[in-house]
């Protein structure tokens, strides 16, 4: 993901008060639908994102794949409203249904996810074929860079693989869903074995969370702290809540994975703030002001995870369900999410007009799970 325009993480300060007044609750599906249909009123007005650039405009980016894979799960759950499923088969039939340009970068192939769900729902087998034959290419020519994080010749080499925390969720779920599609193993072997070493070397045991890459392993804030950003580790704890599905159960992978996400969510739950919100940097809980792609994704994994048994309903529903109401007070008076950080690395400024497709997607999806969680 782009490096550019980090701003100071000492921004996060200024917040002094909350988004805006709590709505009267409604039902998740309802307020989802709501701002799907804003987001995809929205898609050519280049003045709502702060950081705007070409990534942003490209429906194969991962600042919209985000979008487009909540899309895909909202869409399965109100299958009377036709128009969310048309929209995304349209998205993919006029991108081809390629991934991103860049052949072995996880962000270009997190848009596989909404295509292999659209072969599934009408799209067909040709929804299927370019993903195959890019990951195809991978299995045959497999990078063979270690994970730290440097730059090389051309960008940032240790790229070729999943060495930064948000690949967790562009890539691997999309990987074993072809391997389920195809019948063929050799994708769901190769992303769960690269999964495995990207957690190993990226988590710390003593706060149940991962770094973002390497470059943070001992950067600390001004208070000494270390740097765990929220958006980062909310990507792996999605990404926790989107493959453990997909495996068998049993499976030392899924037996290994469960382990994770559960010790996750014992340490989240202890970060959330008292105002349904999580940090942008998890560990400094103080003032800081609301943050929505963090807390989307972290509402989404606790509310799957009660509901797939895998933890308490009584210590965790709480939890999922304030963070739901914070979600919810950060819709804006137009329509759009707001309090999404921009596109960054690390935790930094967020604004409430600040919103961007990954922020929408991660609404979707919680606002799915809590549905689900609620029956």
């Amino acid at each position: 993901m782009s490096l550019r325009h980090l701003a100071p993480l000492l921004a996060l300060t200024l917040w002094s008060g909350p988004a805006q007044a709590a709505p009267a609750p409604q039902a998740p599906l309802a307020v989802a639908e709501r701002l799907a249909d804003w987001q995809l009123a929205h898609r050519d007005d280049t003045t709502l994102v702060t950081r705007f650039s070409e990534e942003t405009r490209r429906p194969a980016s991962w600042q919209q794949a985000t979008f487009w894979i909540g899309m895909t799960m909202l869409a399965d759950h109100l299958p009377a409203d036709k128009h969310l499923a048309k929209a995304v088969l349209a998205m993919g039939k006029g991108e081809g249904w390629h991934p991103g340009p860049r052949p072995y970068h996880a962000d270009d192939q997190a848009i596989a996810q909404a295509y292999l769900w659209a072969a599934t729902h009408g799209a067909g087998a040709e929804a299927v074929a370019p993903t195959r034959a890019h990951l195809d290419h991978i299995l045959a020519q497999p990078p063979k860079v270690g994970l730290a994080f440097y730059a090389g010749g051309k960008g940032i080499e240790c790229e070729t693989r999943w060495c930064w925390a948000d690949a967790l969720f562009m890539a691997p779920p999309a990987w074993i869903a072809l391997s389920r599609q195809t019948g063929d193993a050799r994708y769901r072997r190769h992303a769960l074995a690269e999964y495995r070493r990207t957690v190993e070397f990226l988590y710390d045991p003593a706060e149940q969370l991962l770094y973002r890459d390497s470059r943070f392993f001992e950067r600390r804030d001004e208070a000494g702290r270390k740097e765990f950003w929220s958006r980062g580790n909310g990507w792996v704890f999605a990404s926790l809540a989107r493959i453990i599905p997909m495996l068998p159960a049993g499976d030392p992978d899924r037996t290994w994975m469960e382990g994770l996400f559960r010790a996750m969510a014992e340490r989240l739950v202890a970060l959330q703030k008292a105002d349904g919100y999580w940090a942008p940097s998890l560990l400094a809980t103080g003032d800081t002001p609301p943050e929505t792609s963090g807390t989307g994704f972290f509402t989404y994994g606790l509310a799957w995870g009660v509901k797939a048994g895998l933890l308490d309903r009584a210590h965790y529903a709480p939890a999922a369900q304030r963070g739901w109401a914070a979600l919810t007070r950060a819709i804006q008076p137009d329509g759009r999410l707001g309090y999404v950080q921009q596109v960054s690395d690390r935790p930094e400024q967020v604004a409430p007009s600040d919103t961007q497709y990954y922020g929408t997607g991660a609404f979707l999806m919680a606002a799915v799970a809590m549905a689900d969680l609620e029956r």
